[in-house]
């Protein structure tokens, strides 16, 4: 079974020490590709390494929101320099955290709009974080949206269904993480089970979240057979046919990985 973990963090303190027994077991489960997110671009370096020699392990290229007003200066220019590496195939991660608030709200969303213009240029996909922040997500997406087309990718996707719905009416895709398979994820197995099959991929977000059973314990890439397993069911499909869909689902997004 072939399955692919669309967003981890394998640049993460302490999991970079144990990088190859990561990858074994990942491999060992089946996963084949695996996109090391950015959160940084003055960490892109670090992160690029990885990539470079690993050949499985893709990345992007962008600075999270909880760290926009760290990174202010960085350009749409930067960015798309920055995503010509080879094994570079997305932008972001970006958007706006409203949970935490870690970086001024008019600072994530000056990032946001850069990070989308970057995406708009390249052509490779916008990976975006959205917490707390429904209503203010979709309206920079349609308003950017409308000066010229890019792919958003709703990360990690825990919101209300209307985020899911307008993210996809533009074009985009959603991503589950091991939140799925909990127990009071109910609503969000709901979401999983309405959107349309063609727009939904899993991920990790490893070393977070980790899926039942290994809630509470550091999340890997080889754990996202566990959300698959749920992601089928959800569907009422067989979980190599779910596998098979998700993959597919990857590489017509992550097109710059195959």
């Amino acid at each position: 079974m072939r399955v692919v973990d669309s967003h981890c963090h394998l640049d993460f303190e302490g999991m970079e020490e144990n990088l190859a027994a990561v990858l074994k077991r990942a491999e060992e489960a089946g996963v084949d590709r695996m996109v090391s997110i950015s959160s940084r671009v003055r960490k892109f370096d670090n992160l690029l390494r990885i990539a470079n020699k690993n050949f499985n392990v893709f990345c992007t290229v962008g600075t999270h929101p909880h760290n926009a007003h760290e990174e202010l200066d960085v350009t749409s220019d930067d960015l798309v320099r920055l995503a010509e590496a080879e094994k570079c195939v997305g932008i972001g991660e970006v958007g706006l955290d409203y949970h935490y608030d870690l970086s001024p709200r008019d600072a994530q969303a000056q990032g946001f709009r850069v990070h989308i213009d970057a995406a708009r240029r390249t052509g490779l996909p916008l990976v975006i974080h959205s917490r707390e922040a429904e209503d203010d997500t979709i309206s920079i997406l349609r308003e950017e949206m409308a000066k010229g087309k890019f792919t958003p990718l709703l990360h990690c996707f825990t919101s209300h269904r209307r985020l899911a719905d307008a993210a996809v009416d533009m074009g985009g895709y959603v991503s589950f993480s091991g939140i799925l398979t909990y127990k009071t994820a109910e609503d969000l197995r709901e979401t999983a089970a309405a959107l349309p099959i063609e727009r939904i991929i899993v991920e990790t977000d490893s070393p977070y979240l980790a899926p039942i059973p290994y809630r509470g314990k550091s999340n890997e890439p080889a754990f996202v057979v566990k959300t698959l397993e749920t992601l089928a069911k959800t569907r009422n499909l067989p979980v190599e046919e779910m596998a098979c869909i998700t993959t597919e689902n990857f590489f017509r997004l992550f097109s710059k990985a195959s």
